[in-house]
Protein backbone atom coordinates (compact mmCIF):
# COMPACT_ATOMS: atom_id res chain seq x y z
CA UNK A 1 0.00 0.00 0.00
CA UNK A 2 1.54 3.46 -1.20
CA UNK A 3 1.84 6.13 1.34
CA UNK A 4 0.60 9.17 -0.29
CA UNK A 5 0.26 12.93 0.91
CA UNK A 6 -2.72 14.55 -0.95
CA UNK A 7 -1.65 18.04 -1.92
CA UNK A 8 -4.70 19.59 -4.04
CA UNK A 9 -7.67 18.33 -5.91
CA UNK A 10 -9.93 19.54 -8.70
CA UNK A 11 -12.92 17.22 -10.38
CA UNK A 12 -13.72 17.67 -13.75
CA UNK A 13 -11.24 18.54 -16.05
CA UNK A 14 -11.58 18.10 -19.60
CA UNK A 15 -8.70 14.90 -20.13
CA UNK A 16 -7.48 16.39 -22.95
CA UNK A 17 -6.40 20.70 -23.07
CA UNK A 18 -5.24 20.04 -26.40
CA UNK A 19 -7.83 18.12 -27.88
CA UNK A 20 -9.96 20.74 -30.41
CA UNK A 21 -13.49 20.32 -31.32
CA UNK A 22 -15.39 20.92 -34.85
CA UNK A 23 -19.00 22.02 -32.35
CA UNK A 24 -19.43 23.75 -29.63
CA UNK A 25 -21.74 21.48 -27.94
CA UNK A 26 -19.23 18.35 -28.54
CA UNK A 27 -16.74 20.83 -26.74
CA UNK A 28 -18.95 21.01 -23.55
CA UNK A 29 -19.48 17.25 -23.71
CA UNK A 30 -15.76 16.10 -23.97
CA UNK A 31 -14.82 13.59 -21.73
CA UNK A 32 -13.64 14.30 -18.12
CA UNK A 33 -11.62 13.58 -15.56
CA UNK A 34 -10.64 14.33 -11.45
CA UNK A 35 -7.28 15.30 -10.33
CA UNK A 36 -5.98 14.30 -6.76
CA UNK A 37 -2.39 15.76 -6.57
CA UNK A 38 0.02 13.58 -4.27
CA UNK A 39 3.56 13.16 -3.04
CA UNK A 40 4.48 9.73 -2.94
CA UNK A 41 6.08 9.21 0.37
CA UNK A 42 8.24 6.65 -0.65
CA UNK A 43 9.92 7.72 -4.12
CA UNK A 44 9.44 11.69 -3.56
CA UNK A 45 7.18 11.99 -6.75
CA UNK A 46 3.83 14.11 -7.30
CA UNK A 47 1.47 12.62 -9.64
CA UNK A 48 -2.34 12.38 -10.28
CA UNK A 49 -3.90 9.63 -7.95
CA UNK A 50 -6.87 9.82 -10.02
CA UNK A 51 -5.22 9.44 -13.80
CA UNK A 52 -6.90 7.05 -16.06
CA UNK A 53 -4.51 6.09 -18.51
CA UNK A 54 -6.92 4.18 -20.66
CA UNK A 55 -8.59 7.51 -21.55
CA UNK A 56 -5.76 8.76 -23.42
CA UNK A 57 -6.13 8.32 -27.00
CA UNK A 58 -4.18 10.89 -29.25
CA UNK A 59 -5.15 11.69 -32.36
CA UNK A 60 -5.53 13.78 -35.16
CA UNK A 61 -7.97 16.47 -33.51
CA UNK A 62 -5.22 16.86 -30.66
CA UNK A 63 -3.04 20.31 -31.38
CA UNK A 64 0.09 21.04 -29.34
CA UNK A 65 2.16 22.64 -31.68
CA UNK A 66 4.00 26.03 -30.47
CA UNK A 67 6.10 26.48 -32.94
CA UNK A 68 3.96 28.98 -34.87
CA UNK A 69 5.23 31.10 -32.25
CA UNK A 70 8.82 33.07 -33.46
CA UNK A 71 9.55 33.45 -29.81
CA UNK A 72 8.85 29.38 -29.10
CA UNK A 73 11.05 28.97 -31.79
CA UNK A 74 13.81 30.58 -29.98
CA UNK A 75 13.58 28.45 -27.14
CA UNK A 76 13.93 25.26 -29.40
CA UNK A 77 16.82 26.93 -31.02
CA UNK A 78 18.29 27.44 -27.09
CA UNK A 79 17.53 23.42 -26.22
CA UNK A 80 18.97 22.17 -29.45
CA UNK A 81 22.28 24.03 -28.28
CA UNK A 82 22.07 22.35 -25.14
CA UNK A 83 21.32 18.88 -26.63
CA UNK A 84 25.04 19.76 -28.98
CA UNK A 85 26.97 21.03 -25.88
CA UNK A 86 25.79 17.81 -23.58
CA UNK A 87 25.14 14.70 -26.30
CA UNK A 88 26.27 15.84 -29.38
CA UNK A 89 25.10 15.99 -33.11
CA UNK A 90 25.48 12.44 -34.34
CA UNK A 91 23.57 9.06 -33.20
CA UNK A 92 20.31 11.09 -31.37
CA UNK A 93 16.93 9.72 -31.19
CA UNK A 94 13.69 11.66 -30.25
CA UNK A 95 11.60 9.49 -28.45
CA UNK A 96 7.38 11.09 -28.70
CA UNK A 97 8.36 13.70 -31.29
CA UNK A 98 5.38 14.80 -31.87
CA UNK A 99 4.95 16.44 -35.72
CA UNK A 100 8.17 16.58 -35.86
CA UNK A 101 9.23 20.02 -35.64
CA UNK A 102 12.30 20.02 -33.27
CA UNK A 103 13.81 16.60 -35.70
CA UNK A 104 13.47 18.83 -38.86
CA UNK A 105 14.75 21.96 -37.03
CA UNK A 106 17.92 19.87 -35.98
CA UNK A 107 18.38 17.78 -38.92
CA UNK A 108 18.42 21.43 -40.92
CA UNK A 109 21.30 21.98 -38.58
CA UNK A 110 23.02 19.08 -39.90
CA UNK A 111 22.33 17.08 -36.62
CA UNK A 112 21.90 13.72 -37.34
CA UNK A 113 18.95 11.88 -35.29
CA UNK A 114 15.67 9.68 -36.00
CA UNK A 115 12.40 10.26 -34.47
CA UNK A 116 9.92 7.74 -32.80
CA UNK A 117 6.47 8.75 -32.55
CA UNK A 118 3.56 6.32 -33.17
CA UNK A 119 0.66 9.11 -33.72
CA UNK A 120 2.83 10.59 -36.50
CA UNK A 121 0.88 11.94 -39.44
CA UNK A 122 3.62 13.31 -41.97
CA UNK A 123 5.90 12.16 -44.07
CA UNK A 124 9.19 11.93 -43.16
CA UNK A 125 10.78 9.03 -43.56
CA UNK A 126 13.06 9.43 -40.26
CA UNK A 127 10.37 9.42 -38.20
CA UNK A 128 9.48 5.95 -37.47
CA UNK A 129 5.39 5.75 -36.67
CA UNK A 130 6.05 3.38 -33.78
CA UNK A 131 7.40 3.02 -29.93
CA UNK A 132 11.36 3.39 -29.67
CA UNK A 133 11.84 -0.59 -28.12
CA UNK A 134 14.72 -2.89 -27.81
CA UNK A 135 13.51 -5.16 -30.89
CA UNK A 136 14.72 -1.92 -33.34
CA UNK A 137 18.38 -2.78 -32.25
CA UNK A 138 19.21 0.59 -32.41
CA UNK A 139 22.03 2.33 -29.78
CA UNK A 140 21.93 5.73 -29.77
CA UNK A 141 24.62 7.92 -28.05
CA UNK A 142 21.79 10.13 -26.97
CA UNK A 143 17.91 10.45 -26.48
CA UNK A 144 15.78 13.25 -26.53
CA UNK A 145 12.51 13.10 -24.84
CA UNK A 146 10.48 16.77 -24.93
CA UNK A 147 7.75 16.95 -22.86
CA UNK A 148 6.54 12.99 -22.87
CA UNK A 149 7.28 12.09 -19.34
CA UNK A 150 5.03 14.37 -17.66
CA UNK A 151 1.97 12.50 -19.50
CA UNK A 152 3.47 8.80 -18.75
CA UNK A 153 2.14 6.75 -15.42
CA UNK A 154 5.01 4.71 -13.97
CA UNK A 155 7.77 7.53 -15.24
CA UNK A 156 10.59 5.86 -13.51
CA UNK A 157 9.30 2.16 -14.87
CA UNK A 158 8.83 4.40 -18.86
CA UNK A 159 12.59 5.66 -18.75
CA UNK A 160 13.68 1.97 -17.59
CA UNK A 161 12.46 0.65 -20.68
CA UNK A 162 13.93 3.61 -22.76
CA UNK A 163 17.57 2.53 -20.82
CA UNK A 164 16.70 -1.07 -22.10
CA UNK A 165 16.02 -0.10 -25.78
CA UNK A 166 19.13 1.37 -26.18
CA UNK A 167 21.46 -0.90 -24.71
CA UNK A 168 21.69 -0.05 -21.38
CA UNK A 169 23.47 3.13 -21.96
CA UNK A 170 23.37 6.41 -23.60
CA UNK A 171 22.53 10.47 -22.75
CA UNK A 172 19.31 11.57 -22.23
CA UNK A 173 18.05 14.78 -22.45
CA UNK A 174 14.48 15.10 -20.36
CA UNK A 175 12.53 18.55 -20.84
CA UNK A 176 9.13 18.85 -18.24
CA UNK A 177 6.94 21.67 -17.04
CA UNK A 178 8.78 23.14 -13.97
CA UNK A 179 6.27 21.97 -11.10
CA UNK A 180 9.03 24.57 -8.60
CA UNK A 181 7.59 27.35 -11.07
CA UNK A 182 3.88 26.27 -10.33
CA UNK A 183 4.19 26.14 -7.14
CA UNK A 184 6.19 29.90 -6.66
CA UNK A 185 3.77 31.48 -9.19
CA UNK A 186 0.54 29.80 -7.50
CA UNK A 187 -0.13 29.05 -11.20
CA UNK A 188 -3.94 26.51 -10.57
CA UNK A 189 -3.94 27.03 -14.37
CA UNK A 190 -1.20 24.93 -15.15
CA UNK A 191 -2.42 21.76 -13.43
CA UNK A 192 -3.88 19.45 -16.19
CA UNK A 193 -5.48 15.97 -16.07
CA UNK A 194 -3.37 14.74 -19.40
CA UNK A 195 -0.34 16.21 -17.09
CA UNK A 196 -0.19 12.82 -14.84
CA UNK A 197 3.56 13.71 -13.24
CA UNK A 198 4.29 17.22 -11.78
CA UNK A 199 8.46 17.37 -11.68
CA UNK A 200 11.06 19.19 -9.67
CA UNK A 201 14.58 19.56 -10.70
CA UNK A 202 15.36 17.29 -7.30
CA UNK A 203 13.48 14.68 -8.52
CA UNK A 204 15.36 13.71 -11.07
CA UNK A 205 18.70 14.20 -8.89
CA UNK A 206 17.18 11.41 -7.34
CA UNK A 207 16.30 9.47 -10.17
CA UNK A 208 19.73 9.30 -11.46
CA UNK A 209 23.02 8.93 -9.96
CA UNK A 210 24.94 11.30 -12.86
CA UNK A 211 23.19 14.14 -13.85
CA UNK A 212 25.81 15.71 -16.26
CA UNK A 213 23.66 19.28 -16.62
CA UNK A 214 20.12 20.52 -15.93
CA UNK A 215 18.34 23.79 -15.24
CA UNK A 216 15.27 25.47 -16.55
CA UNK A 217 14.48 27.53 -19.89
CA UNK A 218 11.43 29.09 -21.01
CA UNK A 219 11.30 31.47 -18.22
CA UNK A 220 11.47 29.19 -15.76
CA UNK A 221 8.77 27.04 -16.81
CA UNK A 222 10.18 24.68 -17.82
CA UNK A 223 12.97 22.16 -16.28
CA UNK A 224 15.60 20.04 -18.19
CA UNK A 225 18.16 17.40 -17.12
CA UNK A 226 20.72 15.57 -19.27
CA UNK A 227 21.56 12.30 -17.73
CA UNK A 228 23.58 8.92 -18.13
CA UNK A 229 20.54 6.48 -18.61
CA UNK A 230 22.80 3.74 -16.72
CA UNK A 231 22.42 5.25 -13.36
CA UNK A 232 18.63 5.22 -13.24
CA UNK A 233 17.49 4.34 -9.96
CA UNK A 234 14.72 4.54 -8.03
CA UNK A 235 13.77 7.94 -6.15
CA UNK A 236 13.51 7.46 -2.53
CA UNK A 237 11.71 10.11 -0.28
CA UNK A 238 13.91 12.90 1.11
CA UNK A 239 12.40 14.54 3.60
CA UNK A 240 14.66 17.41 3.01
CA UNK A 241 13.03 17.93 -0.53
CA UNK A 242 9.42 17.53 0.81
CA UNK A 243 7.05 19.32 -1.67
CA UNK A 244 6.11 22.58 -0.28
CA UNK A 245 2.30 23.40 -1.51
CA UNK A 246 0.81 26.55 -1.15
CA UNK A 247 -2.52 26.82 1.79
CA UNK A 248 -4.33 28.90 -0.81
CA UNK A 249 -3.14 27.94 -4.24
CA UNK A 250 -5.99 29.15 -5.58
CA UNK A 251 -6.14 32.77 -4.15
CA UNK A 252 -5.11 34.32 -7.03
CA UNK A 253 -8.38 32.93 -9.08
CA UNK A 254 -10.56 34.70 -6.37
CA UNK A 255 -8.59 37.94 -6.66
CA UNK A 256 -8.51 38.17 -10.32
CA UNK A 257 -12.22 37.45 -9.86
CA UNK A 258 -13.25 40.21 -7.80
CA UNK A 259 -10.90 42.59 -10.02
CA UNK A 260 -12.48 41.38 -13.36
CA UNK A 261 -16.01 41.81 -11.75
CA UNK A 262 -15.77 45.15 -10.77
CA UNK A 263 -14.19 46.33 -14.31
CA UNK A 264 -17.21 44.23 -15.75
CA UNK A 265 -19.74 46.33 -13.77
CA UNK A 266 -17.75 49.84 -14.37
CA UNK A 267 -17.59 48.72 -18.18
CA UNK A 268 -21.58 47.93 -17.90
CA UNK A 269 -22.21 51.03 -15.88
CA UNK A 270 -19.88 53.06 -18.90
CA UNK A 271 -22.12 51.13 -21.99
CA UNK A 272 -25.16 52.62 -20.17
CA UNK A 273 -24.66 56.14 -19.89
CA UNK A 274 -23.20 56.42 -23.68
CA UNK A 275 -24.65 53.62 -25.66
CA UNK A 276 -28.18 53.24 -24.95
CA UNK A 277 -29.42 52.70 -27.95
CA UNK A 278 -26.98 49.85 -28.64
CA UNK A 279 -28.53 46.43 -29.10
CA UNK A 280 -28.05 43.42 -26.94
CA UNK A 281 -26.37 41.88 -30.20
CA UNK A 282 -24.01 44.28 -30.37
CA UNK A 283 -22.74 44.87 -26.60
CA UNK A 284 -22.33 40.57 -26.83
CA UNK A 285 -19.85 41.32 -30.28
CA UNK A 286 -18.29 44.20 -28.57
CA UNK A 287 -16.06 42.17 -26.43
CA UNK A 288 -14.73 44.37 -23.34
CA UNK A 289 -12.17 41.12 -22.13
CA UNK A 290 -10.90 38.44 -23.99
CA UNK A 291 -8.26 35.28 -23.53
CA UNK A 292 -5.16 35.39 -25.65
CA UNK A 293 -3.82 31.62 -25.80
CA UNK A 294 -6.21 28.84 -26.82
CA UNK A 295 -3.87 25.87 -25.30
CA UNK A 296 -3.30 24.18 -22.14
CA UNK A 297 -3.66 27.45 -19.89
CA UNK A 298 -6.42 28.93 -21.62
CA UNK A 299 -8.42 25.79 -21.30
CA UNK A 300 -8.11 25.71 -17.67
CA UNK A 301 -7.99 29.22 -16.90
CA UNK A 302 -11.64 29.96 -18.91
CA UNK A 303 -12.89 26.68 -17.36
CA UNK A 304 -12.47 27.58 -13.70
CA UNK A 305 -13.54 31.28 -14.22
CA UNK A 306 -16.30 30.13 -15.42
CA UNK A 307 -17.38 28.24 -12.13
CA UNK A 308 -16.40 31.10 -10.68
CA UNK A 309 -19.28 32.94 -12.58
CA UNK A 310 -16.61 34.72 -14.90
CA UNK A 311 -17.51 34.11 -18.52
CA UNK A 312 -15.73 35.34 -21.91
CA UNK A 313 -16.69 34.59 -25.25
CA UNK A 314 -13.30 35.27 -27.00
CA UNK A 315 -10.04 33.28 -27.28
CA UNK A 316 -6.75 34.44 -29.44
CA UNK A 317 -4.99 31.83 -30.91
CA UNK A 318 -2.22 32.57 -33.46
CA UNK A 319 -1.97 28.50 -34.32
CA UNK A 320 -4.37 28.44 -37.78
CA UNK A 321 -5.30 24.57 -36.64
CA UNK A 322 -6.92 25.99 -33.56
CA UNK A 323 -8.88 28.97 -35.49
CA UNK A 324 -12.20 27.90 -36.23
CA UNK A 325 -12.06 25.37 -33.25
CA UNK A 326 -13.62 25.29 -30.16
CA UNK A 327 -12.15 24.72 -26.40
CA UNK A 328 -12.78 21.74 -24.19
CA UNK A 329 -15.24 21.81 -21.72
CA UNK A 330 -16.05 25.91 -21.95
CA UNK A 331 -17.28 25.57 -25.78
CA UNK A 332 -15.46 28.50 -26.17
CA UNK A 333 -14.52 29.40 -30.16
CA UNK A 334 -10.90 29.84 -31.31
CA UNK A 335 -10.42 33.11 -33.40
CA UNK A 336 -7.33 34.44 -34.88
CA UNK A 337 -6.21 38.15 -33.81
CA UNK A 338 -7.24 39.66 -37.21
CA UNK A 339 -11.01 38.20 -36.41
CA UNK A 340 -11.03 39.01 -32.87
CA UNK A 341 -9.19 42.38 -32.58
CA UNK A 342 -11.50 43.61 -34.92
CA UNK A 343 -14.33 43.62 -32.56
CA UNK A 344 -12.45 44.32 -29.74
CA UNK A 345 -13.60 47.30 -28.01
CA UNK A 346 -11.84 50.42 -26.92
CA UNK A 347 -9.32 49.74 -23.50
CA UNK A 348 -10.32 45.98 -23.65
CA UNK A 349 -8.70 43.72 -21.25
CA UNK A 350 -6.58 40.94 -22.73
CA UNK A 351 -5.84 37.87 -20.72
CA UNK A 352 -2.19 37.19 -21.31
CA UNK A 353 -2.23 33.44 -20.74
CA UNK A 354 1.71 33.24 -20.71
CA UNK A 355 3.88 36.22 -20.15
CA UNK A 356 6.30 35.05 -22.35
CA UNK A 357 4.35 36.00 -25.24
CA UNK A 358 3.96 39.42 -23.76
CA UNK A 359 5.91 41.76 -26.10
CA UNK A 360 4.76 39.54 -29.15
CA UNK A 361 1.22 39.68 -28.00
CA UNK A 362 1.66 43.49 -27.95
CA UNK A 363 3.22 43.77 -31.20
CA UNK A 364 0.44 41.99 -32.83
CA UNK A 365 -2.40 44.03 -31.30
CA UNK A 366 -0.55 47.74 -31.22
CA UNK A 367 0.30 47.40 -27.55
CA UNK A 368 -3.68 49.60 -27.68
CA UNK A 369 -5.18 47.75 -24.76
CA UNK A 370 -5.48 46.53 -21.05
CA UNK A 371 -2.98 43.69 -20.56
CA UNK A 372 -3.12 41.59 -17.84
CA UNK A 373 -0.35 38.47 -17.63
CA UNK A 374 -2.34 35.66 -15.15
CA UNK A 375 1.55 34.63 -13.79
CA UNK A 376 2.24 38.15 -13.00
CA UNK A 377 -0.72 38.69 -10.63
Amino acid sequence: MKKLRELYSIDRLPIFQNRMYDTEAEAKDCPKGDVRLVEDLQTGLVYNASFRPELMVYDEHYQNEQAVSPLFQEHLESVAKIVERTIGRHDLVEVGCGKGYFLELLLQQGFDITGFDPAYEGTDTRIKRHYFEPSLGIKASGLILRHVLEHIQEPVDFLARLKDANGGSGLIYIEVPNFDWILSKSAWFDIFYEHVNYFRLADFDRMFDKVVESGTVFGEQYLYVVAELASLKIPEYNENKRVSFPEEFLHLLIEQNRTEQNRTEQNRTEQNRTEQNRTEQNRTEQNTAVIWGGASKGVIFSLLKKREGVLFNTVIDINPAKQGKFLPATGLKVQSPTDALSKLAPGATIWVMNSNYLDEIKKMSGNTYNYICIDHE
